[in-house]
């Protein structure tokens, strides 16, 4: 280095990955039980950006009880035969944000607690993935009653229960930031 040299300073950090393209989906990915399977769901709804535009390039992982609240000990989530429910699932978003899961409606996994499914979120530009729930709408009794959803302030509440469709299937939209932002779950230690 010459006496007359500048310091050179460091360019900000860039968060243009992950890219989830590759090695992450497999077949069947985002299909935990078989639509034909009888007590099946859609679960779909849209990721947004704080600005309400939708994500094109996001990851989602579910993780649920079945129908009757049993957590799986099933092996084999990444090869589905279409009758082993193993409670996990996975689907990156197509380029509107879109995302849909096949699925049951979980049950509650102790008596008196509100049933939901765990969702993770990996995007662009975030450091660290989001954790979150989504809850069904139906049992208010157990909603009302359910530690973390107590825990909030109610207009907060609304943003981890799903809406019922007519036809059964389950509607929820993931918003990262801005107005009516889902409600993110911290776990310390982990």
């Amino acid at each position: 280095m010459t006496q007359n040299s500048t310091k050179l300073v460091a360019t900000p950090g860039q968060t243009i990955g992950p890219f989830y393209g590759y090695a992450l989906p497999y077949e069947k990915d985002s299909q935990l039980v078989h639509r034909a399977h009888a007590g099946s769901i859609r679960l779909h709804g849209v990721v947004y950006d704080g600005q309400g535009t939708p994500i094109p390039d996001a990851l989602l992982e579910i993780w649920q009880a079945d129908e009757t609240g049993v957590i799986s000990r099933e092996t084999g989530s990444l090869v589905r035969d279409d009758h082993t429910f193993t409670g996990f699932g996975r689907v990156a978003v197509d380029n509107e944000g879109h995302y849909t899961f096949t699925t049951v409606n979980p049950g509650a996994t102790q008596e008196g607690k509100a049933p939901f499914i765990s969702l993770v979120v990996f995007a662009r530009g975030l450091l660290n993935k989001l954790h979150t729930r989504i809850y069904l709408p139906e049992d208010t009794d157990a909603l009302a009653k359910d530690p973390l959803l107590s825990s909030l302030p109610e207009e907060r509440r609304k943003t981890l229960i799903a809406t019922r469709e007519a036809n059964g299937d389950l509607y929820f939209d993931i918003r990262l930031q801005g107005e009516n932002e889902t409600v993110f779950l911290s776990y310390p230690g982990a």
